[in-house]
């Protein structure tokens, strides 16, 4: 917004704070109430809030605060992945492996990391973001923007602006991959389904992970001392996870700034580990960089060799988090934090370990792979930095789950949970309670029914493959929709990727009678919840559609000056009330549900009613002089007032009535104050006068909060599944509802107007 459009500001006393946003236009015929200079409110208004709604969320950073986020995503993404060394040999082999086999395993890890995580990743997965948020519902979202293929929630219209390309800005086949998703019923389905179970996926594996690390890491005591007890290792891991989430509401700069030290030393550690058994043994498995060697490998073995994969692939596990926590960082701050120090530093280690089993006369290097090719002297040092890394390692998933469930929220495929932003300057790094108390009670269970590592490593990895293969779907179709790429450069990428993935998933799968059964119920549980709550927020979207109308449709003025209900109402007189009634505003541009019910039922509205829709702005607080949009209704006496605020902004508190009252003087007189005046000062017209009066008067009779309780029932006749999948959800949603006494406002000003809609 141009300064020069910004209309003159109002000092109006001390204590009320003046409107810098414009608002409304003006309904009343009286001149005086009009903008003196020509300016339109009303569409000053719905530029506001199209600004709002449709501004783009991400962040860009440069210069040493990029550098200090790159230290940051250290800390938390690369916890996992960089935790893989301690354990992917002894999951790969069953027994000492021949010198070809060790270095064709090698050859594998080396060009995995090169192309799954250093290239595809890093260069293209990371640059398909939503207004920086990443993950494969991220994706969806991103595509939903771009072609007509999600029904979007009523309540928030306009909240995803969609950028839709004209028919001719795409090339012909393009455009054919366009039209096939928005008119193929099964391929709208099937994105959702992917991107609903990308996310359970993640979610599913975040419940291992923990596990995984931190019963790595202790599992490393029994090389010093072999006679420790099972219950012993276990009740230790399960003691640290428990911290672990109890230090979560810190938020993730907190966290990501203690732990990245952790991290960087670790993977130092294991660089300079690397480089002494290179030195030291066999400098000769330095060849496996060629991709002859790999291919080799799966040659030779067969079917053996194909099945192996399942315990390669845990070198790349974690991969999934480093999209997933995008969001609470950025792409340029994970390309540097990758490139410079998690990459070269994981290759030395793998190399270095490789170079250690070759030369390994006792054969048992490779059952605990980490610690037996430490240099001498370090043991204990390793240990510990292990732990402390194991530890780390958990975050990644914990702050994707987090970032996944607020995007899923946001699309309305979940019910609402508290979020907490836990920082001002980054603004996609939250933190949800309750999600922390399930996952931190998931973890600790797996952890005691898995007890060791080789038995959770039979449950991981199957989920972390499906993401990839379906984050490298719908990557493709960012690249044809939104990237307009040519459509055979993006298959013939798509096709290289696509197979290192289905060859990776098709090993992985073989784990599934084993243990990683558990991940995929597990995620198709997840999925089924989060579909169904879509499910049903859709019906609800339905029934409620026909409560949606403008003011107009409602009220009508008599000839003698009374308020009447419409004829499709009953045309019945609707007295007033004396004070102020503030009634709660889900939508912000039609009669509020509960104001009409209000209305039925009593035929009497307050003197002075007003129509309060909070809107909330992805930055940490919205100043006070311009965080409120008044607009005039054409119901005489009714304002609807729209509460701009940031994720740290408190809006609903005991003044909110003072707060309001101070609004609505200000938008009345805010032409007729000029800005070296105070309000006490100043001559206003009659009219203006007589609608301060009503106002003040008003305000100091009462004031009111209205609040909508909406009991949904299901339609007599209704298919019976239709009507259980109906159940579930309004068992749900009664069970997610915010309360009255949890909202903050003086309990004996609040009313509960209570109706039934049928879906």
């Amino acid at each position: 917004m141009a300064d020069s459009e910004i209309p003159q500001h109002i000092q109006f006393g001390e204590e009320i704070h003046p409107v810098k946003t414009a608002t409304s236009k003006i309904y009343n015929k009286d001149d005086s109430l009009s903008e003196k200079n020509g300016y339109d409110i009303e569409d000053r208004a719905m530029q506001i809030a199209n600004a709002d709604l449709n501004q783009k969320k991400k962040q860009t950073y440069t210069g040493w605060m990029l550098m200090w986020l790159s230290y940051q995503s250290t800390g938390v993404i690369y916890g996992d992945i960089g935790t893989s060394p301690l354990y992917v040999y002894s999951s790969t082999f069953t027994s000492q492996p021949s010198y070809d086999d060790l270095v064709g395993a090698l050859s594998i890890i080396i060009w995995t990391l090169t192309l799954m995580v250093s290239i595809k990743y890093m260069f293209i997965v990371l640059a398909a973001d939503d207004d920086g948020e990443g993950g494969t519902f991220a994706l969806y979202s991103l595509l939903a923007k771009y072609s007509n293929i999600v029904r979007r929630d009523p309540n928030v219209v306009g909240s995803v602006k969609l950028e839709r390309h004209l028919t001719n800005e795409l090339k012909p086949m393009n455009k054919g991959v366009r039209s096939f998703i928005e008119n193929s019923m099964a391929a709208r389905v099937a994105l959702k389904i992917f991107g609903v179970l990308g996310v359970s996926m993640v979610m599913a594996d975040g419940v291992l992970t923990p596990a995984q690390s931190v019963l790595g890491a202790i599992q490393g005591i029994e090389v010093a001392h072999p006679n420790i007890s099972s219950a012993t290792i276990v009740g230790a891991s399960c003691a640290i996870l428990v911290l672990l989430f109890a230090i979560q509401p810190f938020g993730t700069t907190k966290i990501a700034s203690s732990f990245a030290p952790i991290v960087m030393i670790w993977l130092l550690f294991n660089a300079c580990a690397g480089i002494y058994n290179l030195a030291k043994f066999d400098h000769s498995v330095l060849k496996a960089f060629s991709p002859h060697f790999a291919g080799a490998y799966l040659v030779r073995n067969g079917e053996q060799g194909w099945r192996s994969l399942g315990g390669l692939l845990l070198a790349f596990t974690g991969v999934e988090a480093l999209f997933a926590d995008l969001g609470a960082f950025s792409k340029r701050a994970i390309q540097i934090s990758w490139l410079c120090l998690a990459f070269p530093c994981l290759l030395l280690a793998y190399i270095g370990q490789a170079a250690f089993i070759s030369q390994d006369a006792t054969g048992t290097a490779y059952t605990n792979p980490f610690f037996h090719t430490v240099p001498p002297g370090s043991f204990v040092f390793s240990l510990v930095i292990a732990i402390l890394a194991a530890i780390v390692a958990s975050q990644a998933m914990i702050t994707g789950a987090f970032q996944l469930l607020m995007q899923v929220m946001n699309m309305s495929y979940a019910p609402h949970i508290k979020l907490v932003h836990t920082s001002k300057l980054f603004h996609g790094q939250v933190y949800m309670p309750l999600a922390n108390v399930l996952l931190m009670v998931g973890t600790v269970i797996v952890t005691a029914a898995y007890s060791n590592t080789t038995r959770l490593g039979n449950a991981y990895g199957v989920c972390v493959v499906c993401v990839t293969l379906i984050t490298t779907v719908m990557v493709a179709l960012v690249a044809i929709i939104k990237w307009q790429i040519n459509i055979f450069i993006v298959v013939f990428v798509f096709l290289v990727f696509a197979a290192l993935d289905g060859v990776y998933l098709s090993s992985a799968l073989t784990k599934v009678p084993t243990g990683a059964w558990f991940t995929l119920m597990l995620a198709a549980i997840l999925s089924c919840i989060f579909v169904l709550w879509r499910f049903g927020k859709e019906s609800q979207w339905a029934a409620e559609a026909e409560d949606r109308f403008q003011p107009s449709h409602l009220l009508t003025t008599g000839a003698n000056g009374e308020a009447k209900l419409t004829p499709a109402f009953g045309g019945g007189i609707v007295t007033k009330v004396d004070g102020v009634g503030v009634f709660f505003d889900k939508v912000g541009n039609l009669v509020p549900i509960v104001f009409a019910q209000f209305v039925r039922k009593f035929s009497a509205r307050p003197e002075i009613i007003v129509f309060f829709h909070m809107r909330q702005i992805s930055t940490p607080s919205v100043p006070e002089s311009e965080r409120y949009i008044v607009q005039r209704t054409t119901i005489p006496g009714c304002y609807r007032m729209t509460a701009r605020h940031g994720y740290s902004d408190s809006i609903v508190s005991p003044d909110l009535g003072r707060v309001i009252t101070e609004q609505l003087v200000l938008f009345v007189t805010r032409d007729h104050t000029s800005s070296a005046s105070s309000a006490s000062s100043v001559d206003h017209s009659p009219e203006v006068q007589a609608e301060l009066g009503v106002i003040n008067k008003a305000a100091q009779a009462q004031m009111v909060y209205i609040m909508g309780k909406e009991l949904m029932t299901i339609k007599k006749g209704t298919n019976f599944m239709r009507a259980i999948f109906l159940w579930m959800f309004l068992w749900m949603r009664e069970n997610s509802r915010t309360k009255m006494a949890d909202i903050g406002l003086p309990f004996d000003s609040l009313v509960e107007v209570g109706f039934v809609k049928e879906i």
